[in-house]
């Protein structure tokens, strides 16, 4: 079985100041390192590990620019045998989708697999779209996953500690969650050897996707920093006056009463 996971190429939150352009239009890549998108670690070691237990290939997948190929190797070094590199710039979630549901099909997946948000958009919004597109379930925020090659069964946080057991046949996307796993780390064997393993880059138009396919439905116009919080108020008083101060402030100011 062909499995396929989703890499992104993100920002690495941890060492990152982040600058925007000169015309607040974006962010000054010059200025940003990047590495896979910490919610697809868990995806490619879920990948890996079910490659481990039922066999098979793993084939990660990223849309992007060059910059994008060159995160996607990292993964070769942590169970993923190939990469496939979508050449595709300033894409919107739908275009994306678009173009990672066409390698899903022309690789003939299985299972694919990704993180369940992206670091930088925060949207949450590509593996469904995927689903939707190729027609197969999907299942998102699954903390712990299990397969015997023809069926699924996959448990989702839904809030309180409450969990959601959800079972299924494939081929199925599944959006992972932290804790379905432990990411291993790279070891020196496993890097060398990911050297030899291959990265295709692709176009748009060899995946049989257009170019109205690819244009954007959703862009942005410009990027701010939030605005800063107001200074907190102390109301004095009793308590018994505090209170009716507060409702005033609460009605009047406000506009939440």
């Amino acid at each position: 079985m062909k499995i396929g996971v989703c890499v992104k190429s993100t920002p690495d939150t941890a060492i990152t100041r982040f600058k925007y352009t000169s015309g607040n239009d974006g962010i000054d890549a010059a200025q940003v390192k990047f590495t896979v998108n910490p919610y697809d670690e868990f995806a490619v070691e879920e990948a890996a590990r079910m490659k481990e237990a039922h066999g098979g290939e793993v084939v990660a997948v990223t849309v992007g620019d060059a910059g994008a190929g060159k995160v996607l190797r990292e993964t070769l070094a942590v169970g993923v045998d190939r990469g496939v590199h979508v050449d595709a710039v300033n894409t919107d979630s739908l275009a994306t989708a678009r173009l990672l549901a066409a390698v899903a099909r022309s690789e003939g997946f299985g299972v694919l697999f990704c993180g369940k948000v992206a670091v930088d958009d925060q949207a949450s919004a590509v593996p469904a779209m995927v689903a939707e597109l190729l027609g197969w379930p999907h299942v998102s925020v699954v903390t712990a996953f299990s397969t015997d090659g023809a069926t699924f069964t996959a448990s989702r946080a839904v809030g309180g500690g409450v969990e959601e057991v959800v079972t299924g046949a494939l081929p199925v996307v599944i959006t992972a969650e932290r804790g379905l796993n432990e990411p291993r780390y790279q070891k020196l064997k496993d890097i060398m050897a990911a050297k030899k393993k291959v990265v295709g880059v692709v176009t748009p138009e060899s995946l049989g996707v257009s170019a109205a396919d690819l244009a954007p439905v959703v862009t942005f116009s410009a990027y701010a920093d939030p605005p800063e919080r107001p200074k907190g108020r102390v109301i004095p008083g009793d308590a018994a006056e505090a209170a009716r101060e507060l409702v005033r402030l609460l009605r009047d100011e406000a506009k939440v009463l």
